[in-house]
């Protein structure tokens, strides 16, 4: 296993666990430890955790967002591959909603060279899109906010209000049967719920470290979306729960 998904491992396990030791990483990746302590420092340099005595801890807390620049690193494989399936789900010649976060933007990745009218509801997303000679990029009015990149507002809302879209491709902070899909912030929660509105399909991509979680502000409930595409960690129960809901599952 080489640096980058050694690196990527270690994120995946704070996330989950919030902890863990040089020793531990040593063991499991079958690295020396120096070359463990070697990995959690280069992730620190990035900001993406903090160094204990003998090993690292989340830099996120769990009541809060966690950074981009953390969730970019965190299960970067599984959110190619639900990139990819998403984009399969896409037919050219239509018109679609694409959110933002690390998600959608290996969604974006994904649906470079396609025939599409795409209205970016983050500048990341937007800023992938851009260069693409076969795809109508739009943007909405609104705010951008600091360090997320998504376009947020009651201008951003009414303008998605003005348009009719086929597929709206919905990435959320958390998944759960009760708690449906949400957010941790109240702006983007508004913006979301806006464009399951005003599309006539509802696709959500999450990864399978978003299931049986909450955040704080609610997009919708499970009943109220057509498809979720996860990747093939996700847990047979979660499987079951969406099922039941109503909703069409997709593993990557």
């Amino acid at each position: 296993m080489n640096a980058e998904h050694r690196q990527q491992e270690i994120l995946a396990q704070l996330a989950d666990q919030g902890e863990v030791s040089v020793t531990d990483l040593s063991a499991r990746f079958g690295v020396s430890e120096m070359t463990a302590r070697r990995d959690i420092i280069q992730l620190a340099a990035a900001g993406l955790l903090v160094r204990t005595h003998g090993g690292a801890v989340s830099a996120a807390s769990r009541s809060f967002e966690p950074l981009f620049a953390l969730r970019s690193r965190t299960n970067a494989d599984a959110k190619r591959l639900i990139g990819q399936a998403v984009a399969r789900e896409i037919i050219d010649g239509q018109t679609i909603v694409l959110d933002g976060g690390s998600t959608g933007v290996a969604i974006a990745e994904a649906l470079v060279g396609r025939n599409l009218t795409v209205c970016a509801l983050n500048i990341r997303v937007a800023d992938v899109l851009s260069t693409d000679h076969a795809t109508r990029l739009m943007i909405p009015g609104g705010m951008v906010r600091t360090g997320e990149s998504s376009i947020v507002g009651s201008d951003a809302e009414a303008a998605l209000r003005r348009y009719r879209f086929d597929s709206y491709i919905m990435t959320a902070s958390a998944i759960d049967v009760g708690a449906g899909l949400t957010e941790w912030n109240v702006e983007d929660a508004a913006v979301k719920r806006a464009a399951r509105e005003v599309s006539r399909r509802t696709v959500v991509a999450v990864d399978s470290s978003k299931f049986g979680r909450e955040a704080f502000a609610r997009i919708c409930g499970l009943d109220e979306v057509d498809l979720v595409v996860t990747d093939a960690s996700v847990a047979g129960t979660h499987k079951n729960e969406i099922s039941a809901a109503g909703a069409e599952l997709l593993i990557a």
